[in-house]
């Protein structure tokens, strides 16, 4: 795959699909990091002199935060500290003439392509591709996040335009590219069973984890499938469809038993109030997070680790008593030597709420399903694309 850098950029008209779909809270668009991210990626390539048109999602339709971007262009502005024009049409005339009066350095942020005509279905038919690909010099794809969707603005002009990787995506890859070496320790919380046990099968199968540390609701499985009493928390994996997993978990566990560490103790919910209890000991409660012995164990390992992977909170961290386990193991990576990967909305949130800088961590990954797909050696379209695009 081509690098942005490689090309000339000056004066040629670039697309780049960035991710900078966010939250929205009493009506209005928050300002978070990948806005933040992305911003600072968007002033550089127009830095460079490229006439620069930004393609972007934000929500799906039918939802509530299916929204135009125009809000997104202003929040853009105070990030990239110069004016984005925002094209609020679908129509290909209003495009192309809000293209045609572009200036080298001029940013252009296209309405919300979800909202385009065939955004979702043969890039070939998209009305944004069709529009696009005649005026187009270069296609920038610039999200991991985005990567696994075959939507027409991900992969639709890579077919018919010379096509490179952006400034976020580069860093991301490059942060990966160091992770899969191996001798990884793999932290893995959350309530994505299935995302977790994806990653662990393919991380031990292959040798490169060396430790597998359980926090979240695989924890709570994998003690399940280890003969221990969970208690209330029973009713929880019932509900949630999580006791289809426990053969998976006992294949892993007899496959695996010297490299998947479990929880020795566990921060239990009892009428509201924290309780610490030793696994094989636990009589009645939920489970919530891990305990301070198994908080102490996971920070050697931690510290004894070259590499690190977490997905995942090791409990329900939003729950005042329950955040514990979650911040000491974050705390102990920041502090750590390892290189670092961090990924799940969840963890980020953990991060902030803890007061963590991200720059404490090696790399902090915005991209969602995309990331666990990455992680579990499924391919990513955008990344064939790119592989396979015109020159």
């Amino acid at each position: 795959m081509k690098n942005f850098h490689e090309f000339q950029l000056r004066g040629m008209r670039v697309v780049k699909r960035v991710d900078i779909n966010s939250p929205i809270e009493g009506g209005r668009i928050v300002l978070n990091p990948r806005l933040q991210r992305h911003g600072e990626s968007i002033r550089k390539l127009s830095d460079a002199g490229a006439k620069l048109i930004v393609l972007a999602h934000q929500g799906r339709e039918g939802n509530p935060d299916f929204v135009g971007l125009s809000e997104h262009a202003r929040l853009l502005e105070r990030i990239v500290q110069r004016q984005i024009e925002f094209v609020p049409s679908t129509d290909p005339e209003q495009v192309k003439a809000a293209i045609g009066r572009m200036q080298n350095g001029d940013i252009l942020l296209l309405e919300n392509v979800r909202m385009w005509e065939g955004e979702l279905g043969a890039p070939s038919e998209s009305l944004l591709v069709k529009t696009l690909a005649p005026m187009a010099d270069l296609f920038v794809l610039d999200s991991l996040s985005v990567s696994h969707r075959e939507h027409a603005s991900v992969i639709g002009l890579t077919g018919h335009v010379p096509s490179a990787v952006g400034p976020v995506l580069r860093r991301e890859l490059d942060a990966l590219s160091d992770i899969e070496q191996g001798d990884a320790t793999l932290i893995l919380g959350g309530g994505k069973v299935r995302d977790s046990l994806s990653i662990m099968g393919k991380w031990l199968e292959q040798k490169k984890a060396r430790k597998v540390l359980l926090g979240g609701a695989i924890s709570v499985l994998f003690i399940e499938a280890a003969g221990h009493n969970v208690a209330d928390t029973y009713s929880y994996l019932q509900a949630k469809g999580l006791l289809d997993y426990t053969k998976g978990a006992k294949d892993l566990l007899f496959k695996y038993k010297e490299a998947i560490v479990l929880p020795e103790d566990v921060g239990l919910n009892i009428d509201g109030s924290r309780v610490e209890a030793r696994v094989g000991a636990i009589e009645k409660g939920r489970i919530q997070d891990i305990g301070e012995n198994t908080i102490s164990r996971y920070s050697e390992e931690i510290f004894a680790s070259p590499r690190i992977i977490m997905n995942g909170p090791m409990g329900t961290y939003e729950e005042e008593g329950f955040g514990l386990g979650t911040k000491k193991v974050l705390e102990a990576i920041a502090q750590s030597s390892a290189h670092s990967l961090i990924g799940g909305g969840h963890t980020i949130s953990a991060i902030s709420k803890n007061g963590i800088p991200h720059e404490k961590f090696g790399y902090v990954s915005l991209s969602g399903k995309a990331l666990i797909n990455y992680l579990s050696g499924k391919e990513l379209p955008a990344l064939s694309a790119l592989k396979g695009t015109k020159v």
